[in-house]
């Protein structure tokens, strides 16, 4: 799994974007601008980024953009929830170590940071978004997170420790996007966090993980 890609949007089945289903022609429209978005910020960041600016390089009219993003961290927020549905599916095999499990789930979702660091300092502005549409995204993105993090420490495992990996997770981005921390280094940031948590209790009890 850990050399898993991000795949593009083109490659995606036709998805529920903002809170209504699409026809394959809305659908399309909405790849279209999700795709504008990624390029637009590649070359003007967050504070350049405009619905109006996506708009024009998708080839569509403001009011159409409008009618399905509310604002452009609406729009980044679904870039990001798109690139978390195309990773390979969560790391299950519990016969890896489990700081190895932990690492390779970190990585592919992290992968995309290190392609384009300006998308994801957008993304982590976007999020903080306190508006229904964002924090509809946020909570699919978080739930998804969750996820593919209790599948890489495996069954039984008490969920509050879940919970501080993703902690541990979100912080070491917020980290990195100012600069306080490699992008490179939050996999094993992420599973050395594990093992301090779990792997002593797996020897108290004689277990095997």
């Amino acid at each position: 799994m850990s050399g898993a890609a991000v795949h593009s949007v083109d490659d995606e089945q036709v998805v529920e974007a903002t809170r209504r289903r699409l026809s394959p022609r809305q659908a399309e429209v909405v790849a279209q601008l999700v795709r504008a978005t990624e390029d637009e910020v590649a070359e003007v960041g967050y504070a350049g980024l405009t619905v109006r600016s996506v708009a024009r390089r998708a080839g569509v009219a403001p009011a159409t953009a409008y009618n399905y993003f509310s604002s452009k961290d609406h729009l980044l927020a679904e870039v990001l929830w798109r690139r978390m549905q195309g990773l390979d599916p969560a790391e299950t095999d519990e016969g890896r170590p489990l700081r190895d499990r932990v690492a390779d789930t970190v990585r592919d979702m992290v992968l995309f940071t290190t392609q384009s660091p300006a998308l994801v300092d957008a993304c982590t502005v976007a999020l903080l978004s306190t508006t229904p549409d964002v924090k509809h995204l946020r909570d699919r993105i978080g739930a998804d997170i969750r996820r593919r993090l209790s599948a890489a420490v495996g069954p039984g495992v008490d969920p509050m420790v879940v919970r501080v990996l993703e902690t541990s997770f979100s912080g070491s981005l917020l980290a990195a996007g100012m600069g306080h921390m490699s992008s490179r280094d939050i996999p094993e940031f992420v599973a050395g966090a594990a093992t301090l948590m779990i792997e002593p209790t797996i020897l108290a009890t004689g277990g095997d993980r």
